[in-house]
């Protein structure tokens, strides 16, 4: 069956998959979306790829746009919800192919693939400080900036240099971090079509005993007070104004609280984990059930931090 661009569904994902193969990269037909996200949910894509390069990575962008195909561009899925009945699109992923870090009189370049961790280790292994609070953040610096995450105080607007990106129209385009309009949990990139390919971050000439001893004593905060051991996608909820997602849920009497094999964990409320085989359903009703008990019991209303998509 063709749509109003002449292509079937199966000449699309064979355009994708020619223009991949073309490029030199990895295509996986009817890859399971759960192997690819930090909440081990979620069925099969039509067609997963993952770039080499921005270049590869707005050639594809601009196919799939050709040949109307649905397409969604994500890291190591550590924020990102899929649902058990898949993605029916094209999934790119920044992953090893684009990750490389390197180092210049104080900035760190880092492509969006890499994980925020190895950027973090970088900083340590060249005495650069400001980037401790990210140590421990489960994510890519893509995803990381996207979103401006943070923890502990810091947030990626504070380090943040500059963000190069594929605009709508394809192009490679350099924003400079005062044009990057971050907000809590957002920037200007959840607002665009914009995708982040690098990031520059700025940061300061530091004692190496004294960074690696801010970074040892975050992630001990974070083993004692998050339910690492189980699949998760971090904090699932904004936090409200004057106040903690964690401890409204707590509150509401919810900590605990399961639906299937997904659960409010009992170690921290704000986290919901994949505690025993939960499917992407069980995780989207419980986030449903934890909004409307804790808009009826306190008041107020939880945004999700974790994107879901369709």
């Amino acid at each position: 069956m063709t749509d109003n661009t002449g292509y079937t569904d199966s000449d699309k994902i064979s355009a994708i998959k020619s223009l991949a193969l073309e490029c030199g990269c990895k295509a996986l037909s009817g890859e399971p979306l759960s192997a690819h996200t930090t909440f081990k949910v979620g069925g099969k894509c039509d067609i997963m790829v993952f770039p080499k390069s921005p270049q590869t990575l707005s050639s594809l962008i601009l196919k799939a746009e050709q040949v109307g195909i649905k397409y969604f561009v994500m890291g190591n899925g550590s924020n990102v919800l899929f649902r058990d009945e898949g993605y029916a699109g094209a999934v790119f992923v920044l992953g090893e192919d684009m990750s490389e870090i390197t180092v210049e009189s104080g900035v760190i370049t880092a492509s969006a693939g890499a994980t925020l961790s190895r950027v973090c280790k970088t900083a340590l292994e060249h005495h650069l400080g400001g980037m401790e609070f990210a140590w421990g953040i489960p994510g890519t610096v893509g995803g990381a900036v996207y979103m401006n995450a943070g923890a502990f105080g810091g947030e990626m607007k504070d380090v943040v240099k500059s963000v190069t990106c594929i605009d709508k129209d394809g192009n490679l385009k350099t924003y400079p971090a005062s044009e990057l309009d971050f907000g809590y949990r957002s920037s200007r990139f959840t607002a665009s079509k914009e995708i982040i390919v690098s990031a520059s971050f700025a940061l300061k000439d530091a004692d190496y005993d004294k960074i690696k001893s801010r970074m040892d004593e975050l992630i001990e905060r974070r083993r004692l007070k998050q339910p690492l051991e189980y699949p998760s996608a971090g904090s699932t909820f904004k936090r409200p104004e004057g106040t903690y997602a964690g401890l409204v849920i707590e509150n509401s009497g919810l900590k605990g609280y399961s639906v299937g094999g997904a659960q409010v964990s009992e170690k921290h409320a704000n986290f919901v984990i994949n505690k025993n085989g939960a499917t992407a359903a069980d995780i989207i009703k419980l986030i449903s059930d934890v909004k409307r008990t804790v808009k009826e019991k306190t008041g107020y209303d939880l945004e999700c931090e974790i994107k879901l998509v369709d």
